[in-house]
């Protein structure tokens, strides 16, 4: 326990091999799976390997700003959204920047057009590396 970080409900992450910095993303221990909203999600092919292209909005106060990505699809899941509704979801795996750490993670492409953050981190992408103060924002970025 000695060597984890002390992270607060919301962070500034950044996701290197997507080319993001400073996305503010909801920490939440209640979800199970991270979760990052894209549009214009698109499954595509390249030598006999699947990838997703997707845009990304890394600034919630502009979303006009937007950012073409291209990863390796993982695989897809079945995800019970906040809502209780079931979806099938694009997943991703890709590097997790926090705090002068870096590891990676499995991430579910959605639509969060409604929710605060663009992104949310779950338990499973927290991984045993943190522990979240929830009265806390911004320990690690600011």
């Amino acid at each position: 326990m000695n060597n984890k970080m002390i992270i607060g409900n919301t962070e500034a992450l950044c996701l290197p091999e997507l080319g993001i910095t400073g996305l503010h993303t909801r920490v939440d221990t209640g979800a199970k799976t991270s979760s990052l909203h894209v549009d214009n999600l698109l499954c595509v092919k390249t030598d006999g390997e699947n990838f997703v292209e997707f845009d990304l909005h890394p600034d919630v106060y502009h979303l006009e700003e937007t950012v073409r990505c291209k990863a390796k699809l993982k695989t897809s899941k079945r995800i019970k959204s906040s809502n209780g509704e079931v979806e099938h979801r694009c997943v991703i795996e890709t590097m997790l920047k926090i705090g002068g750490q870096e590891w990676p993670i499995d991430i579910t492409l959605s639509n969060r057009q409604d929710m605060t953050y663009m992104m949310l981190l779950g338990r499973q992408g927290m991984s045993d590396k943190v522990i979240v103060d929830p009265a806390g924002e911004f320990l690690l970025t600011h």
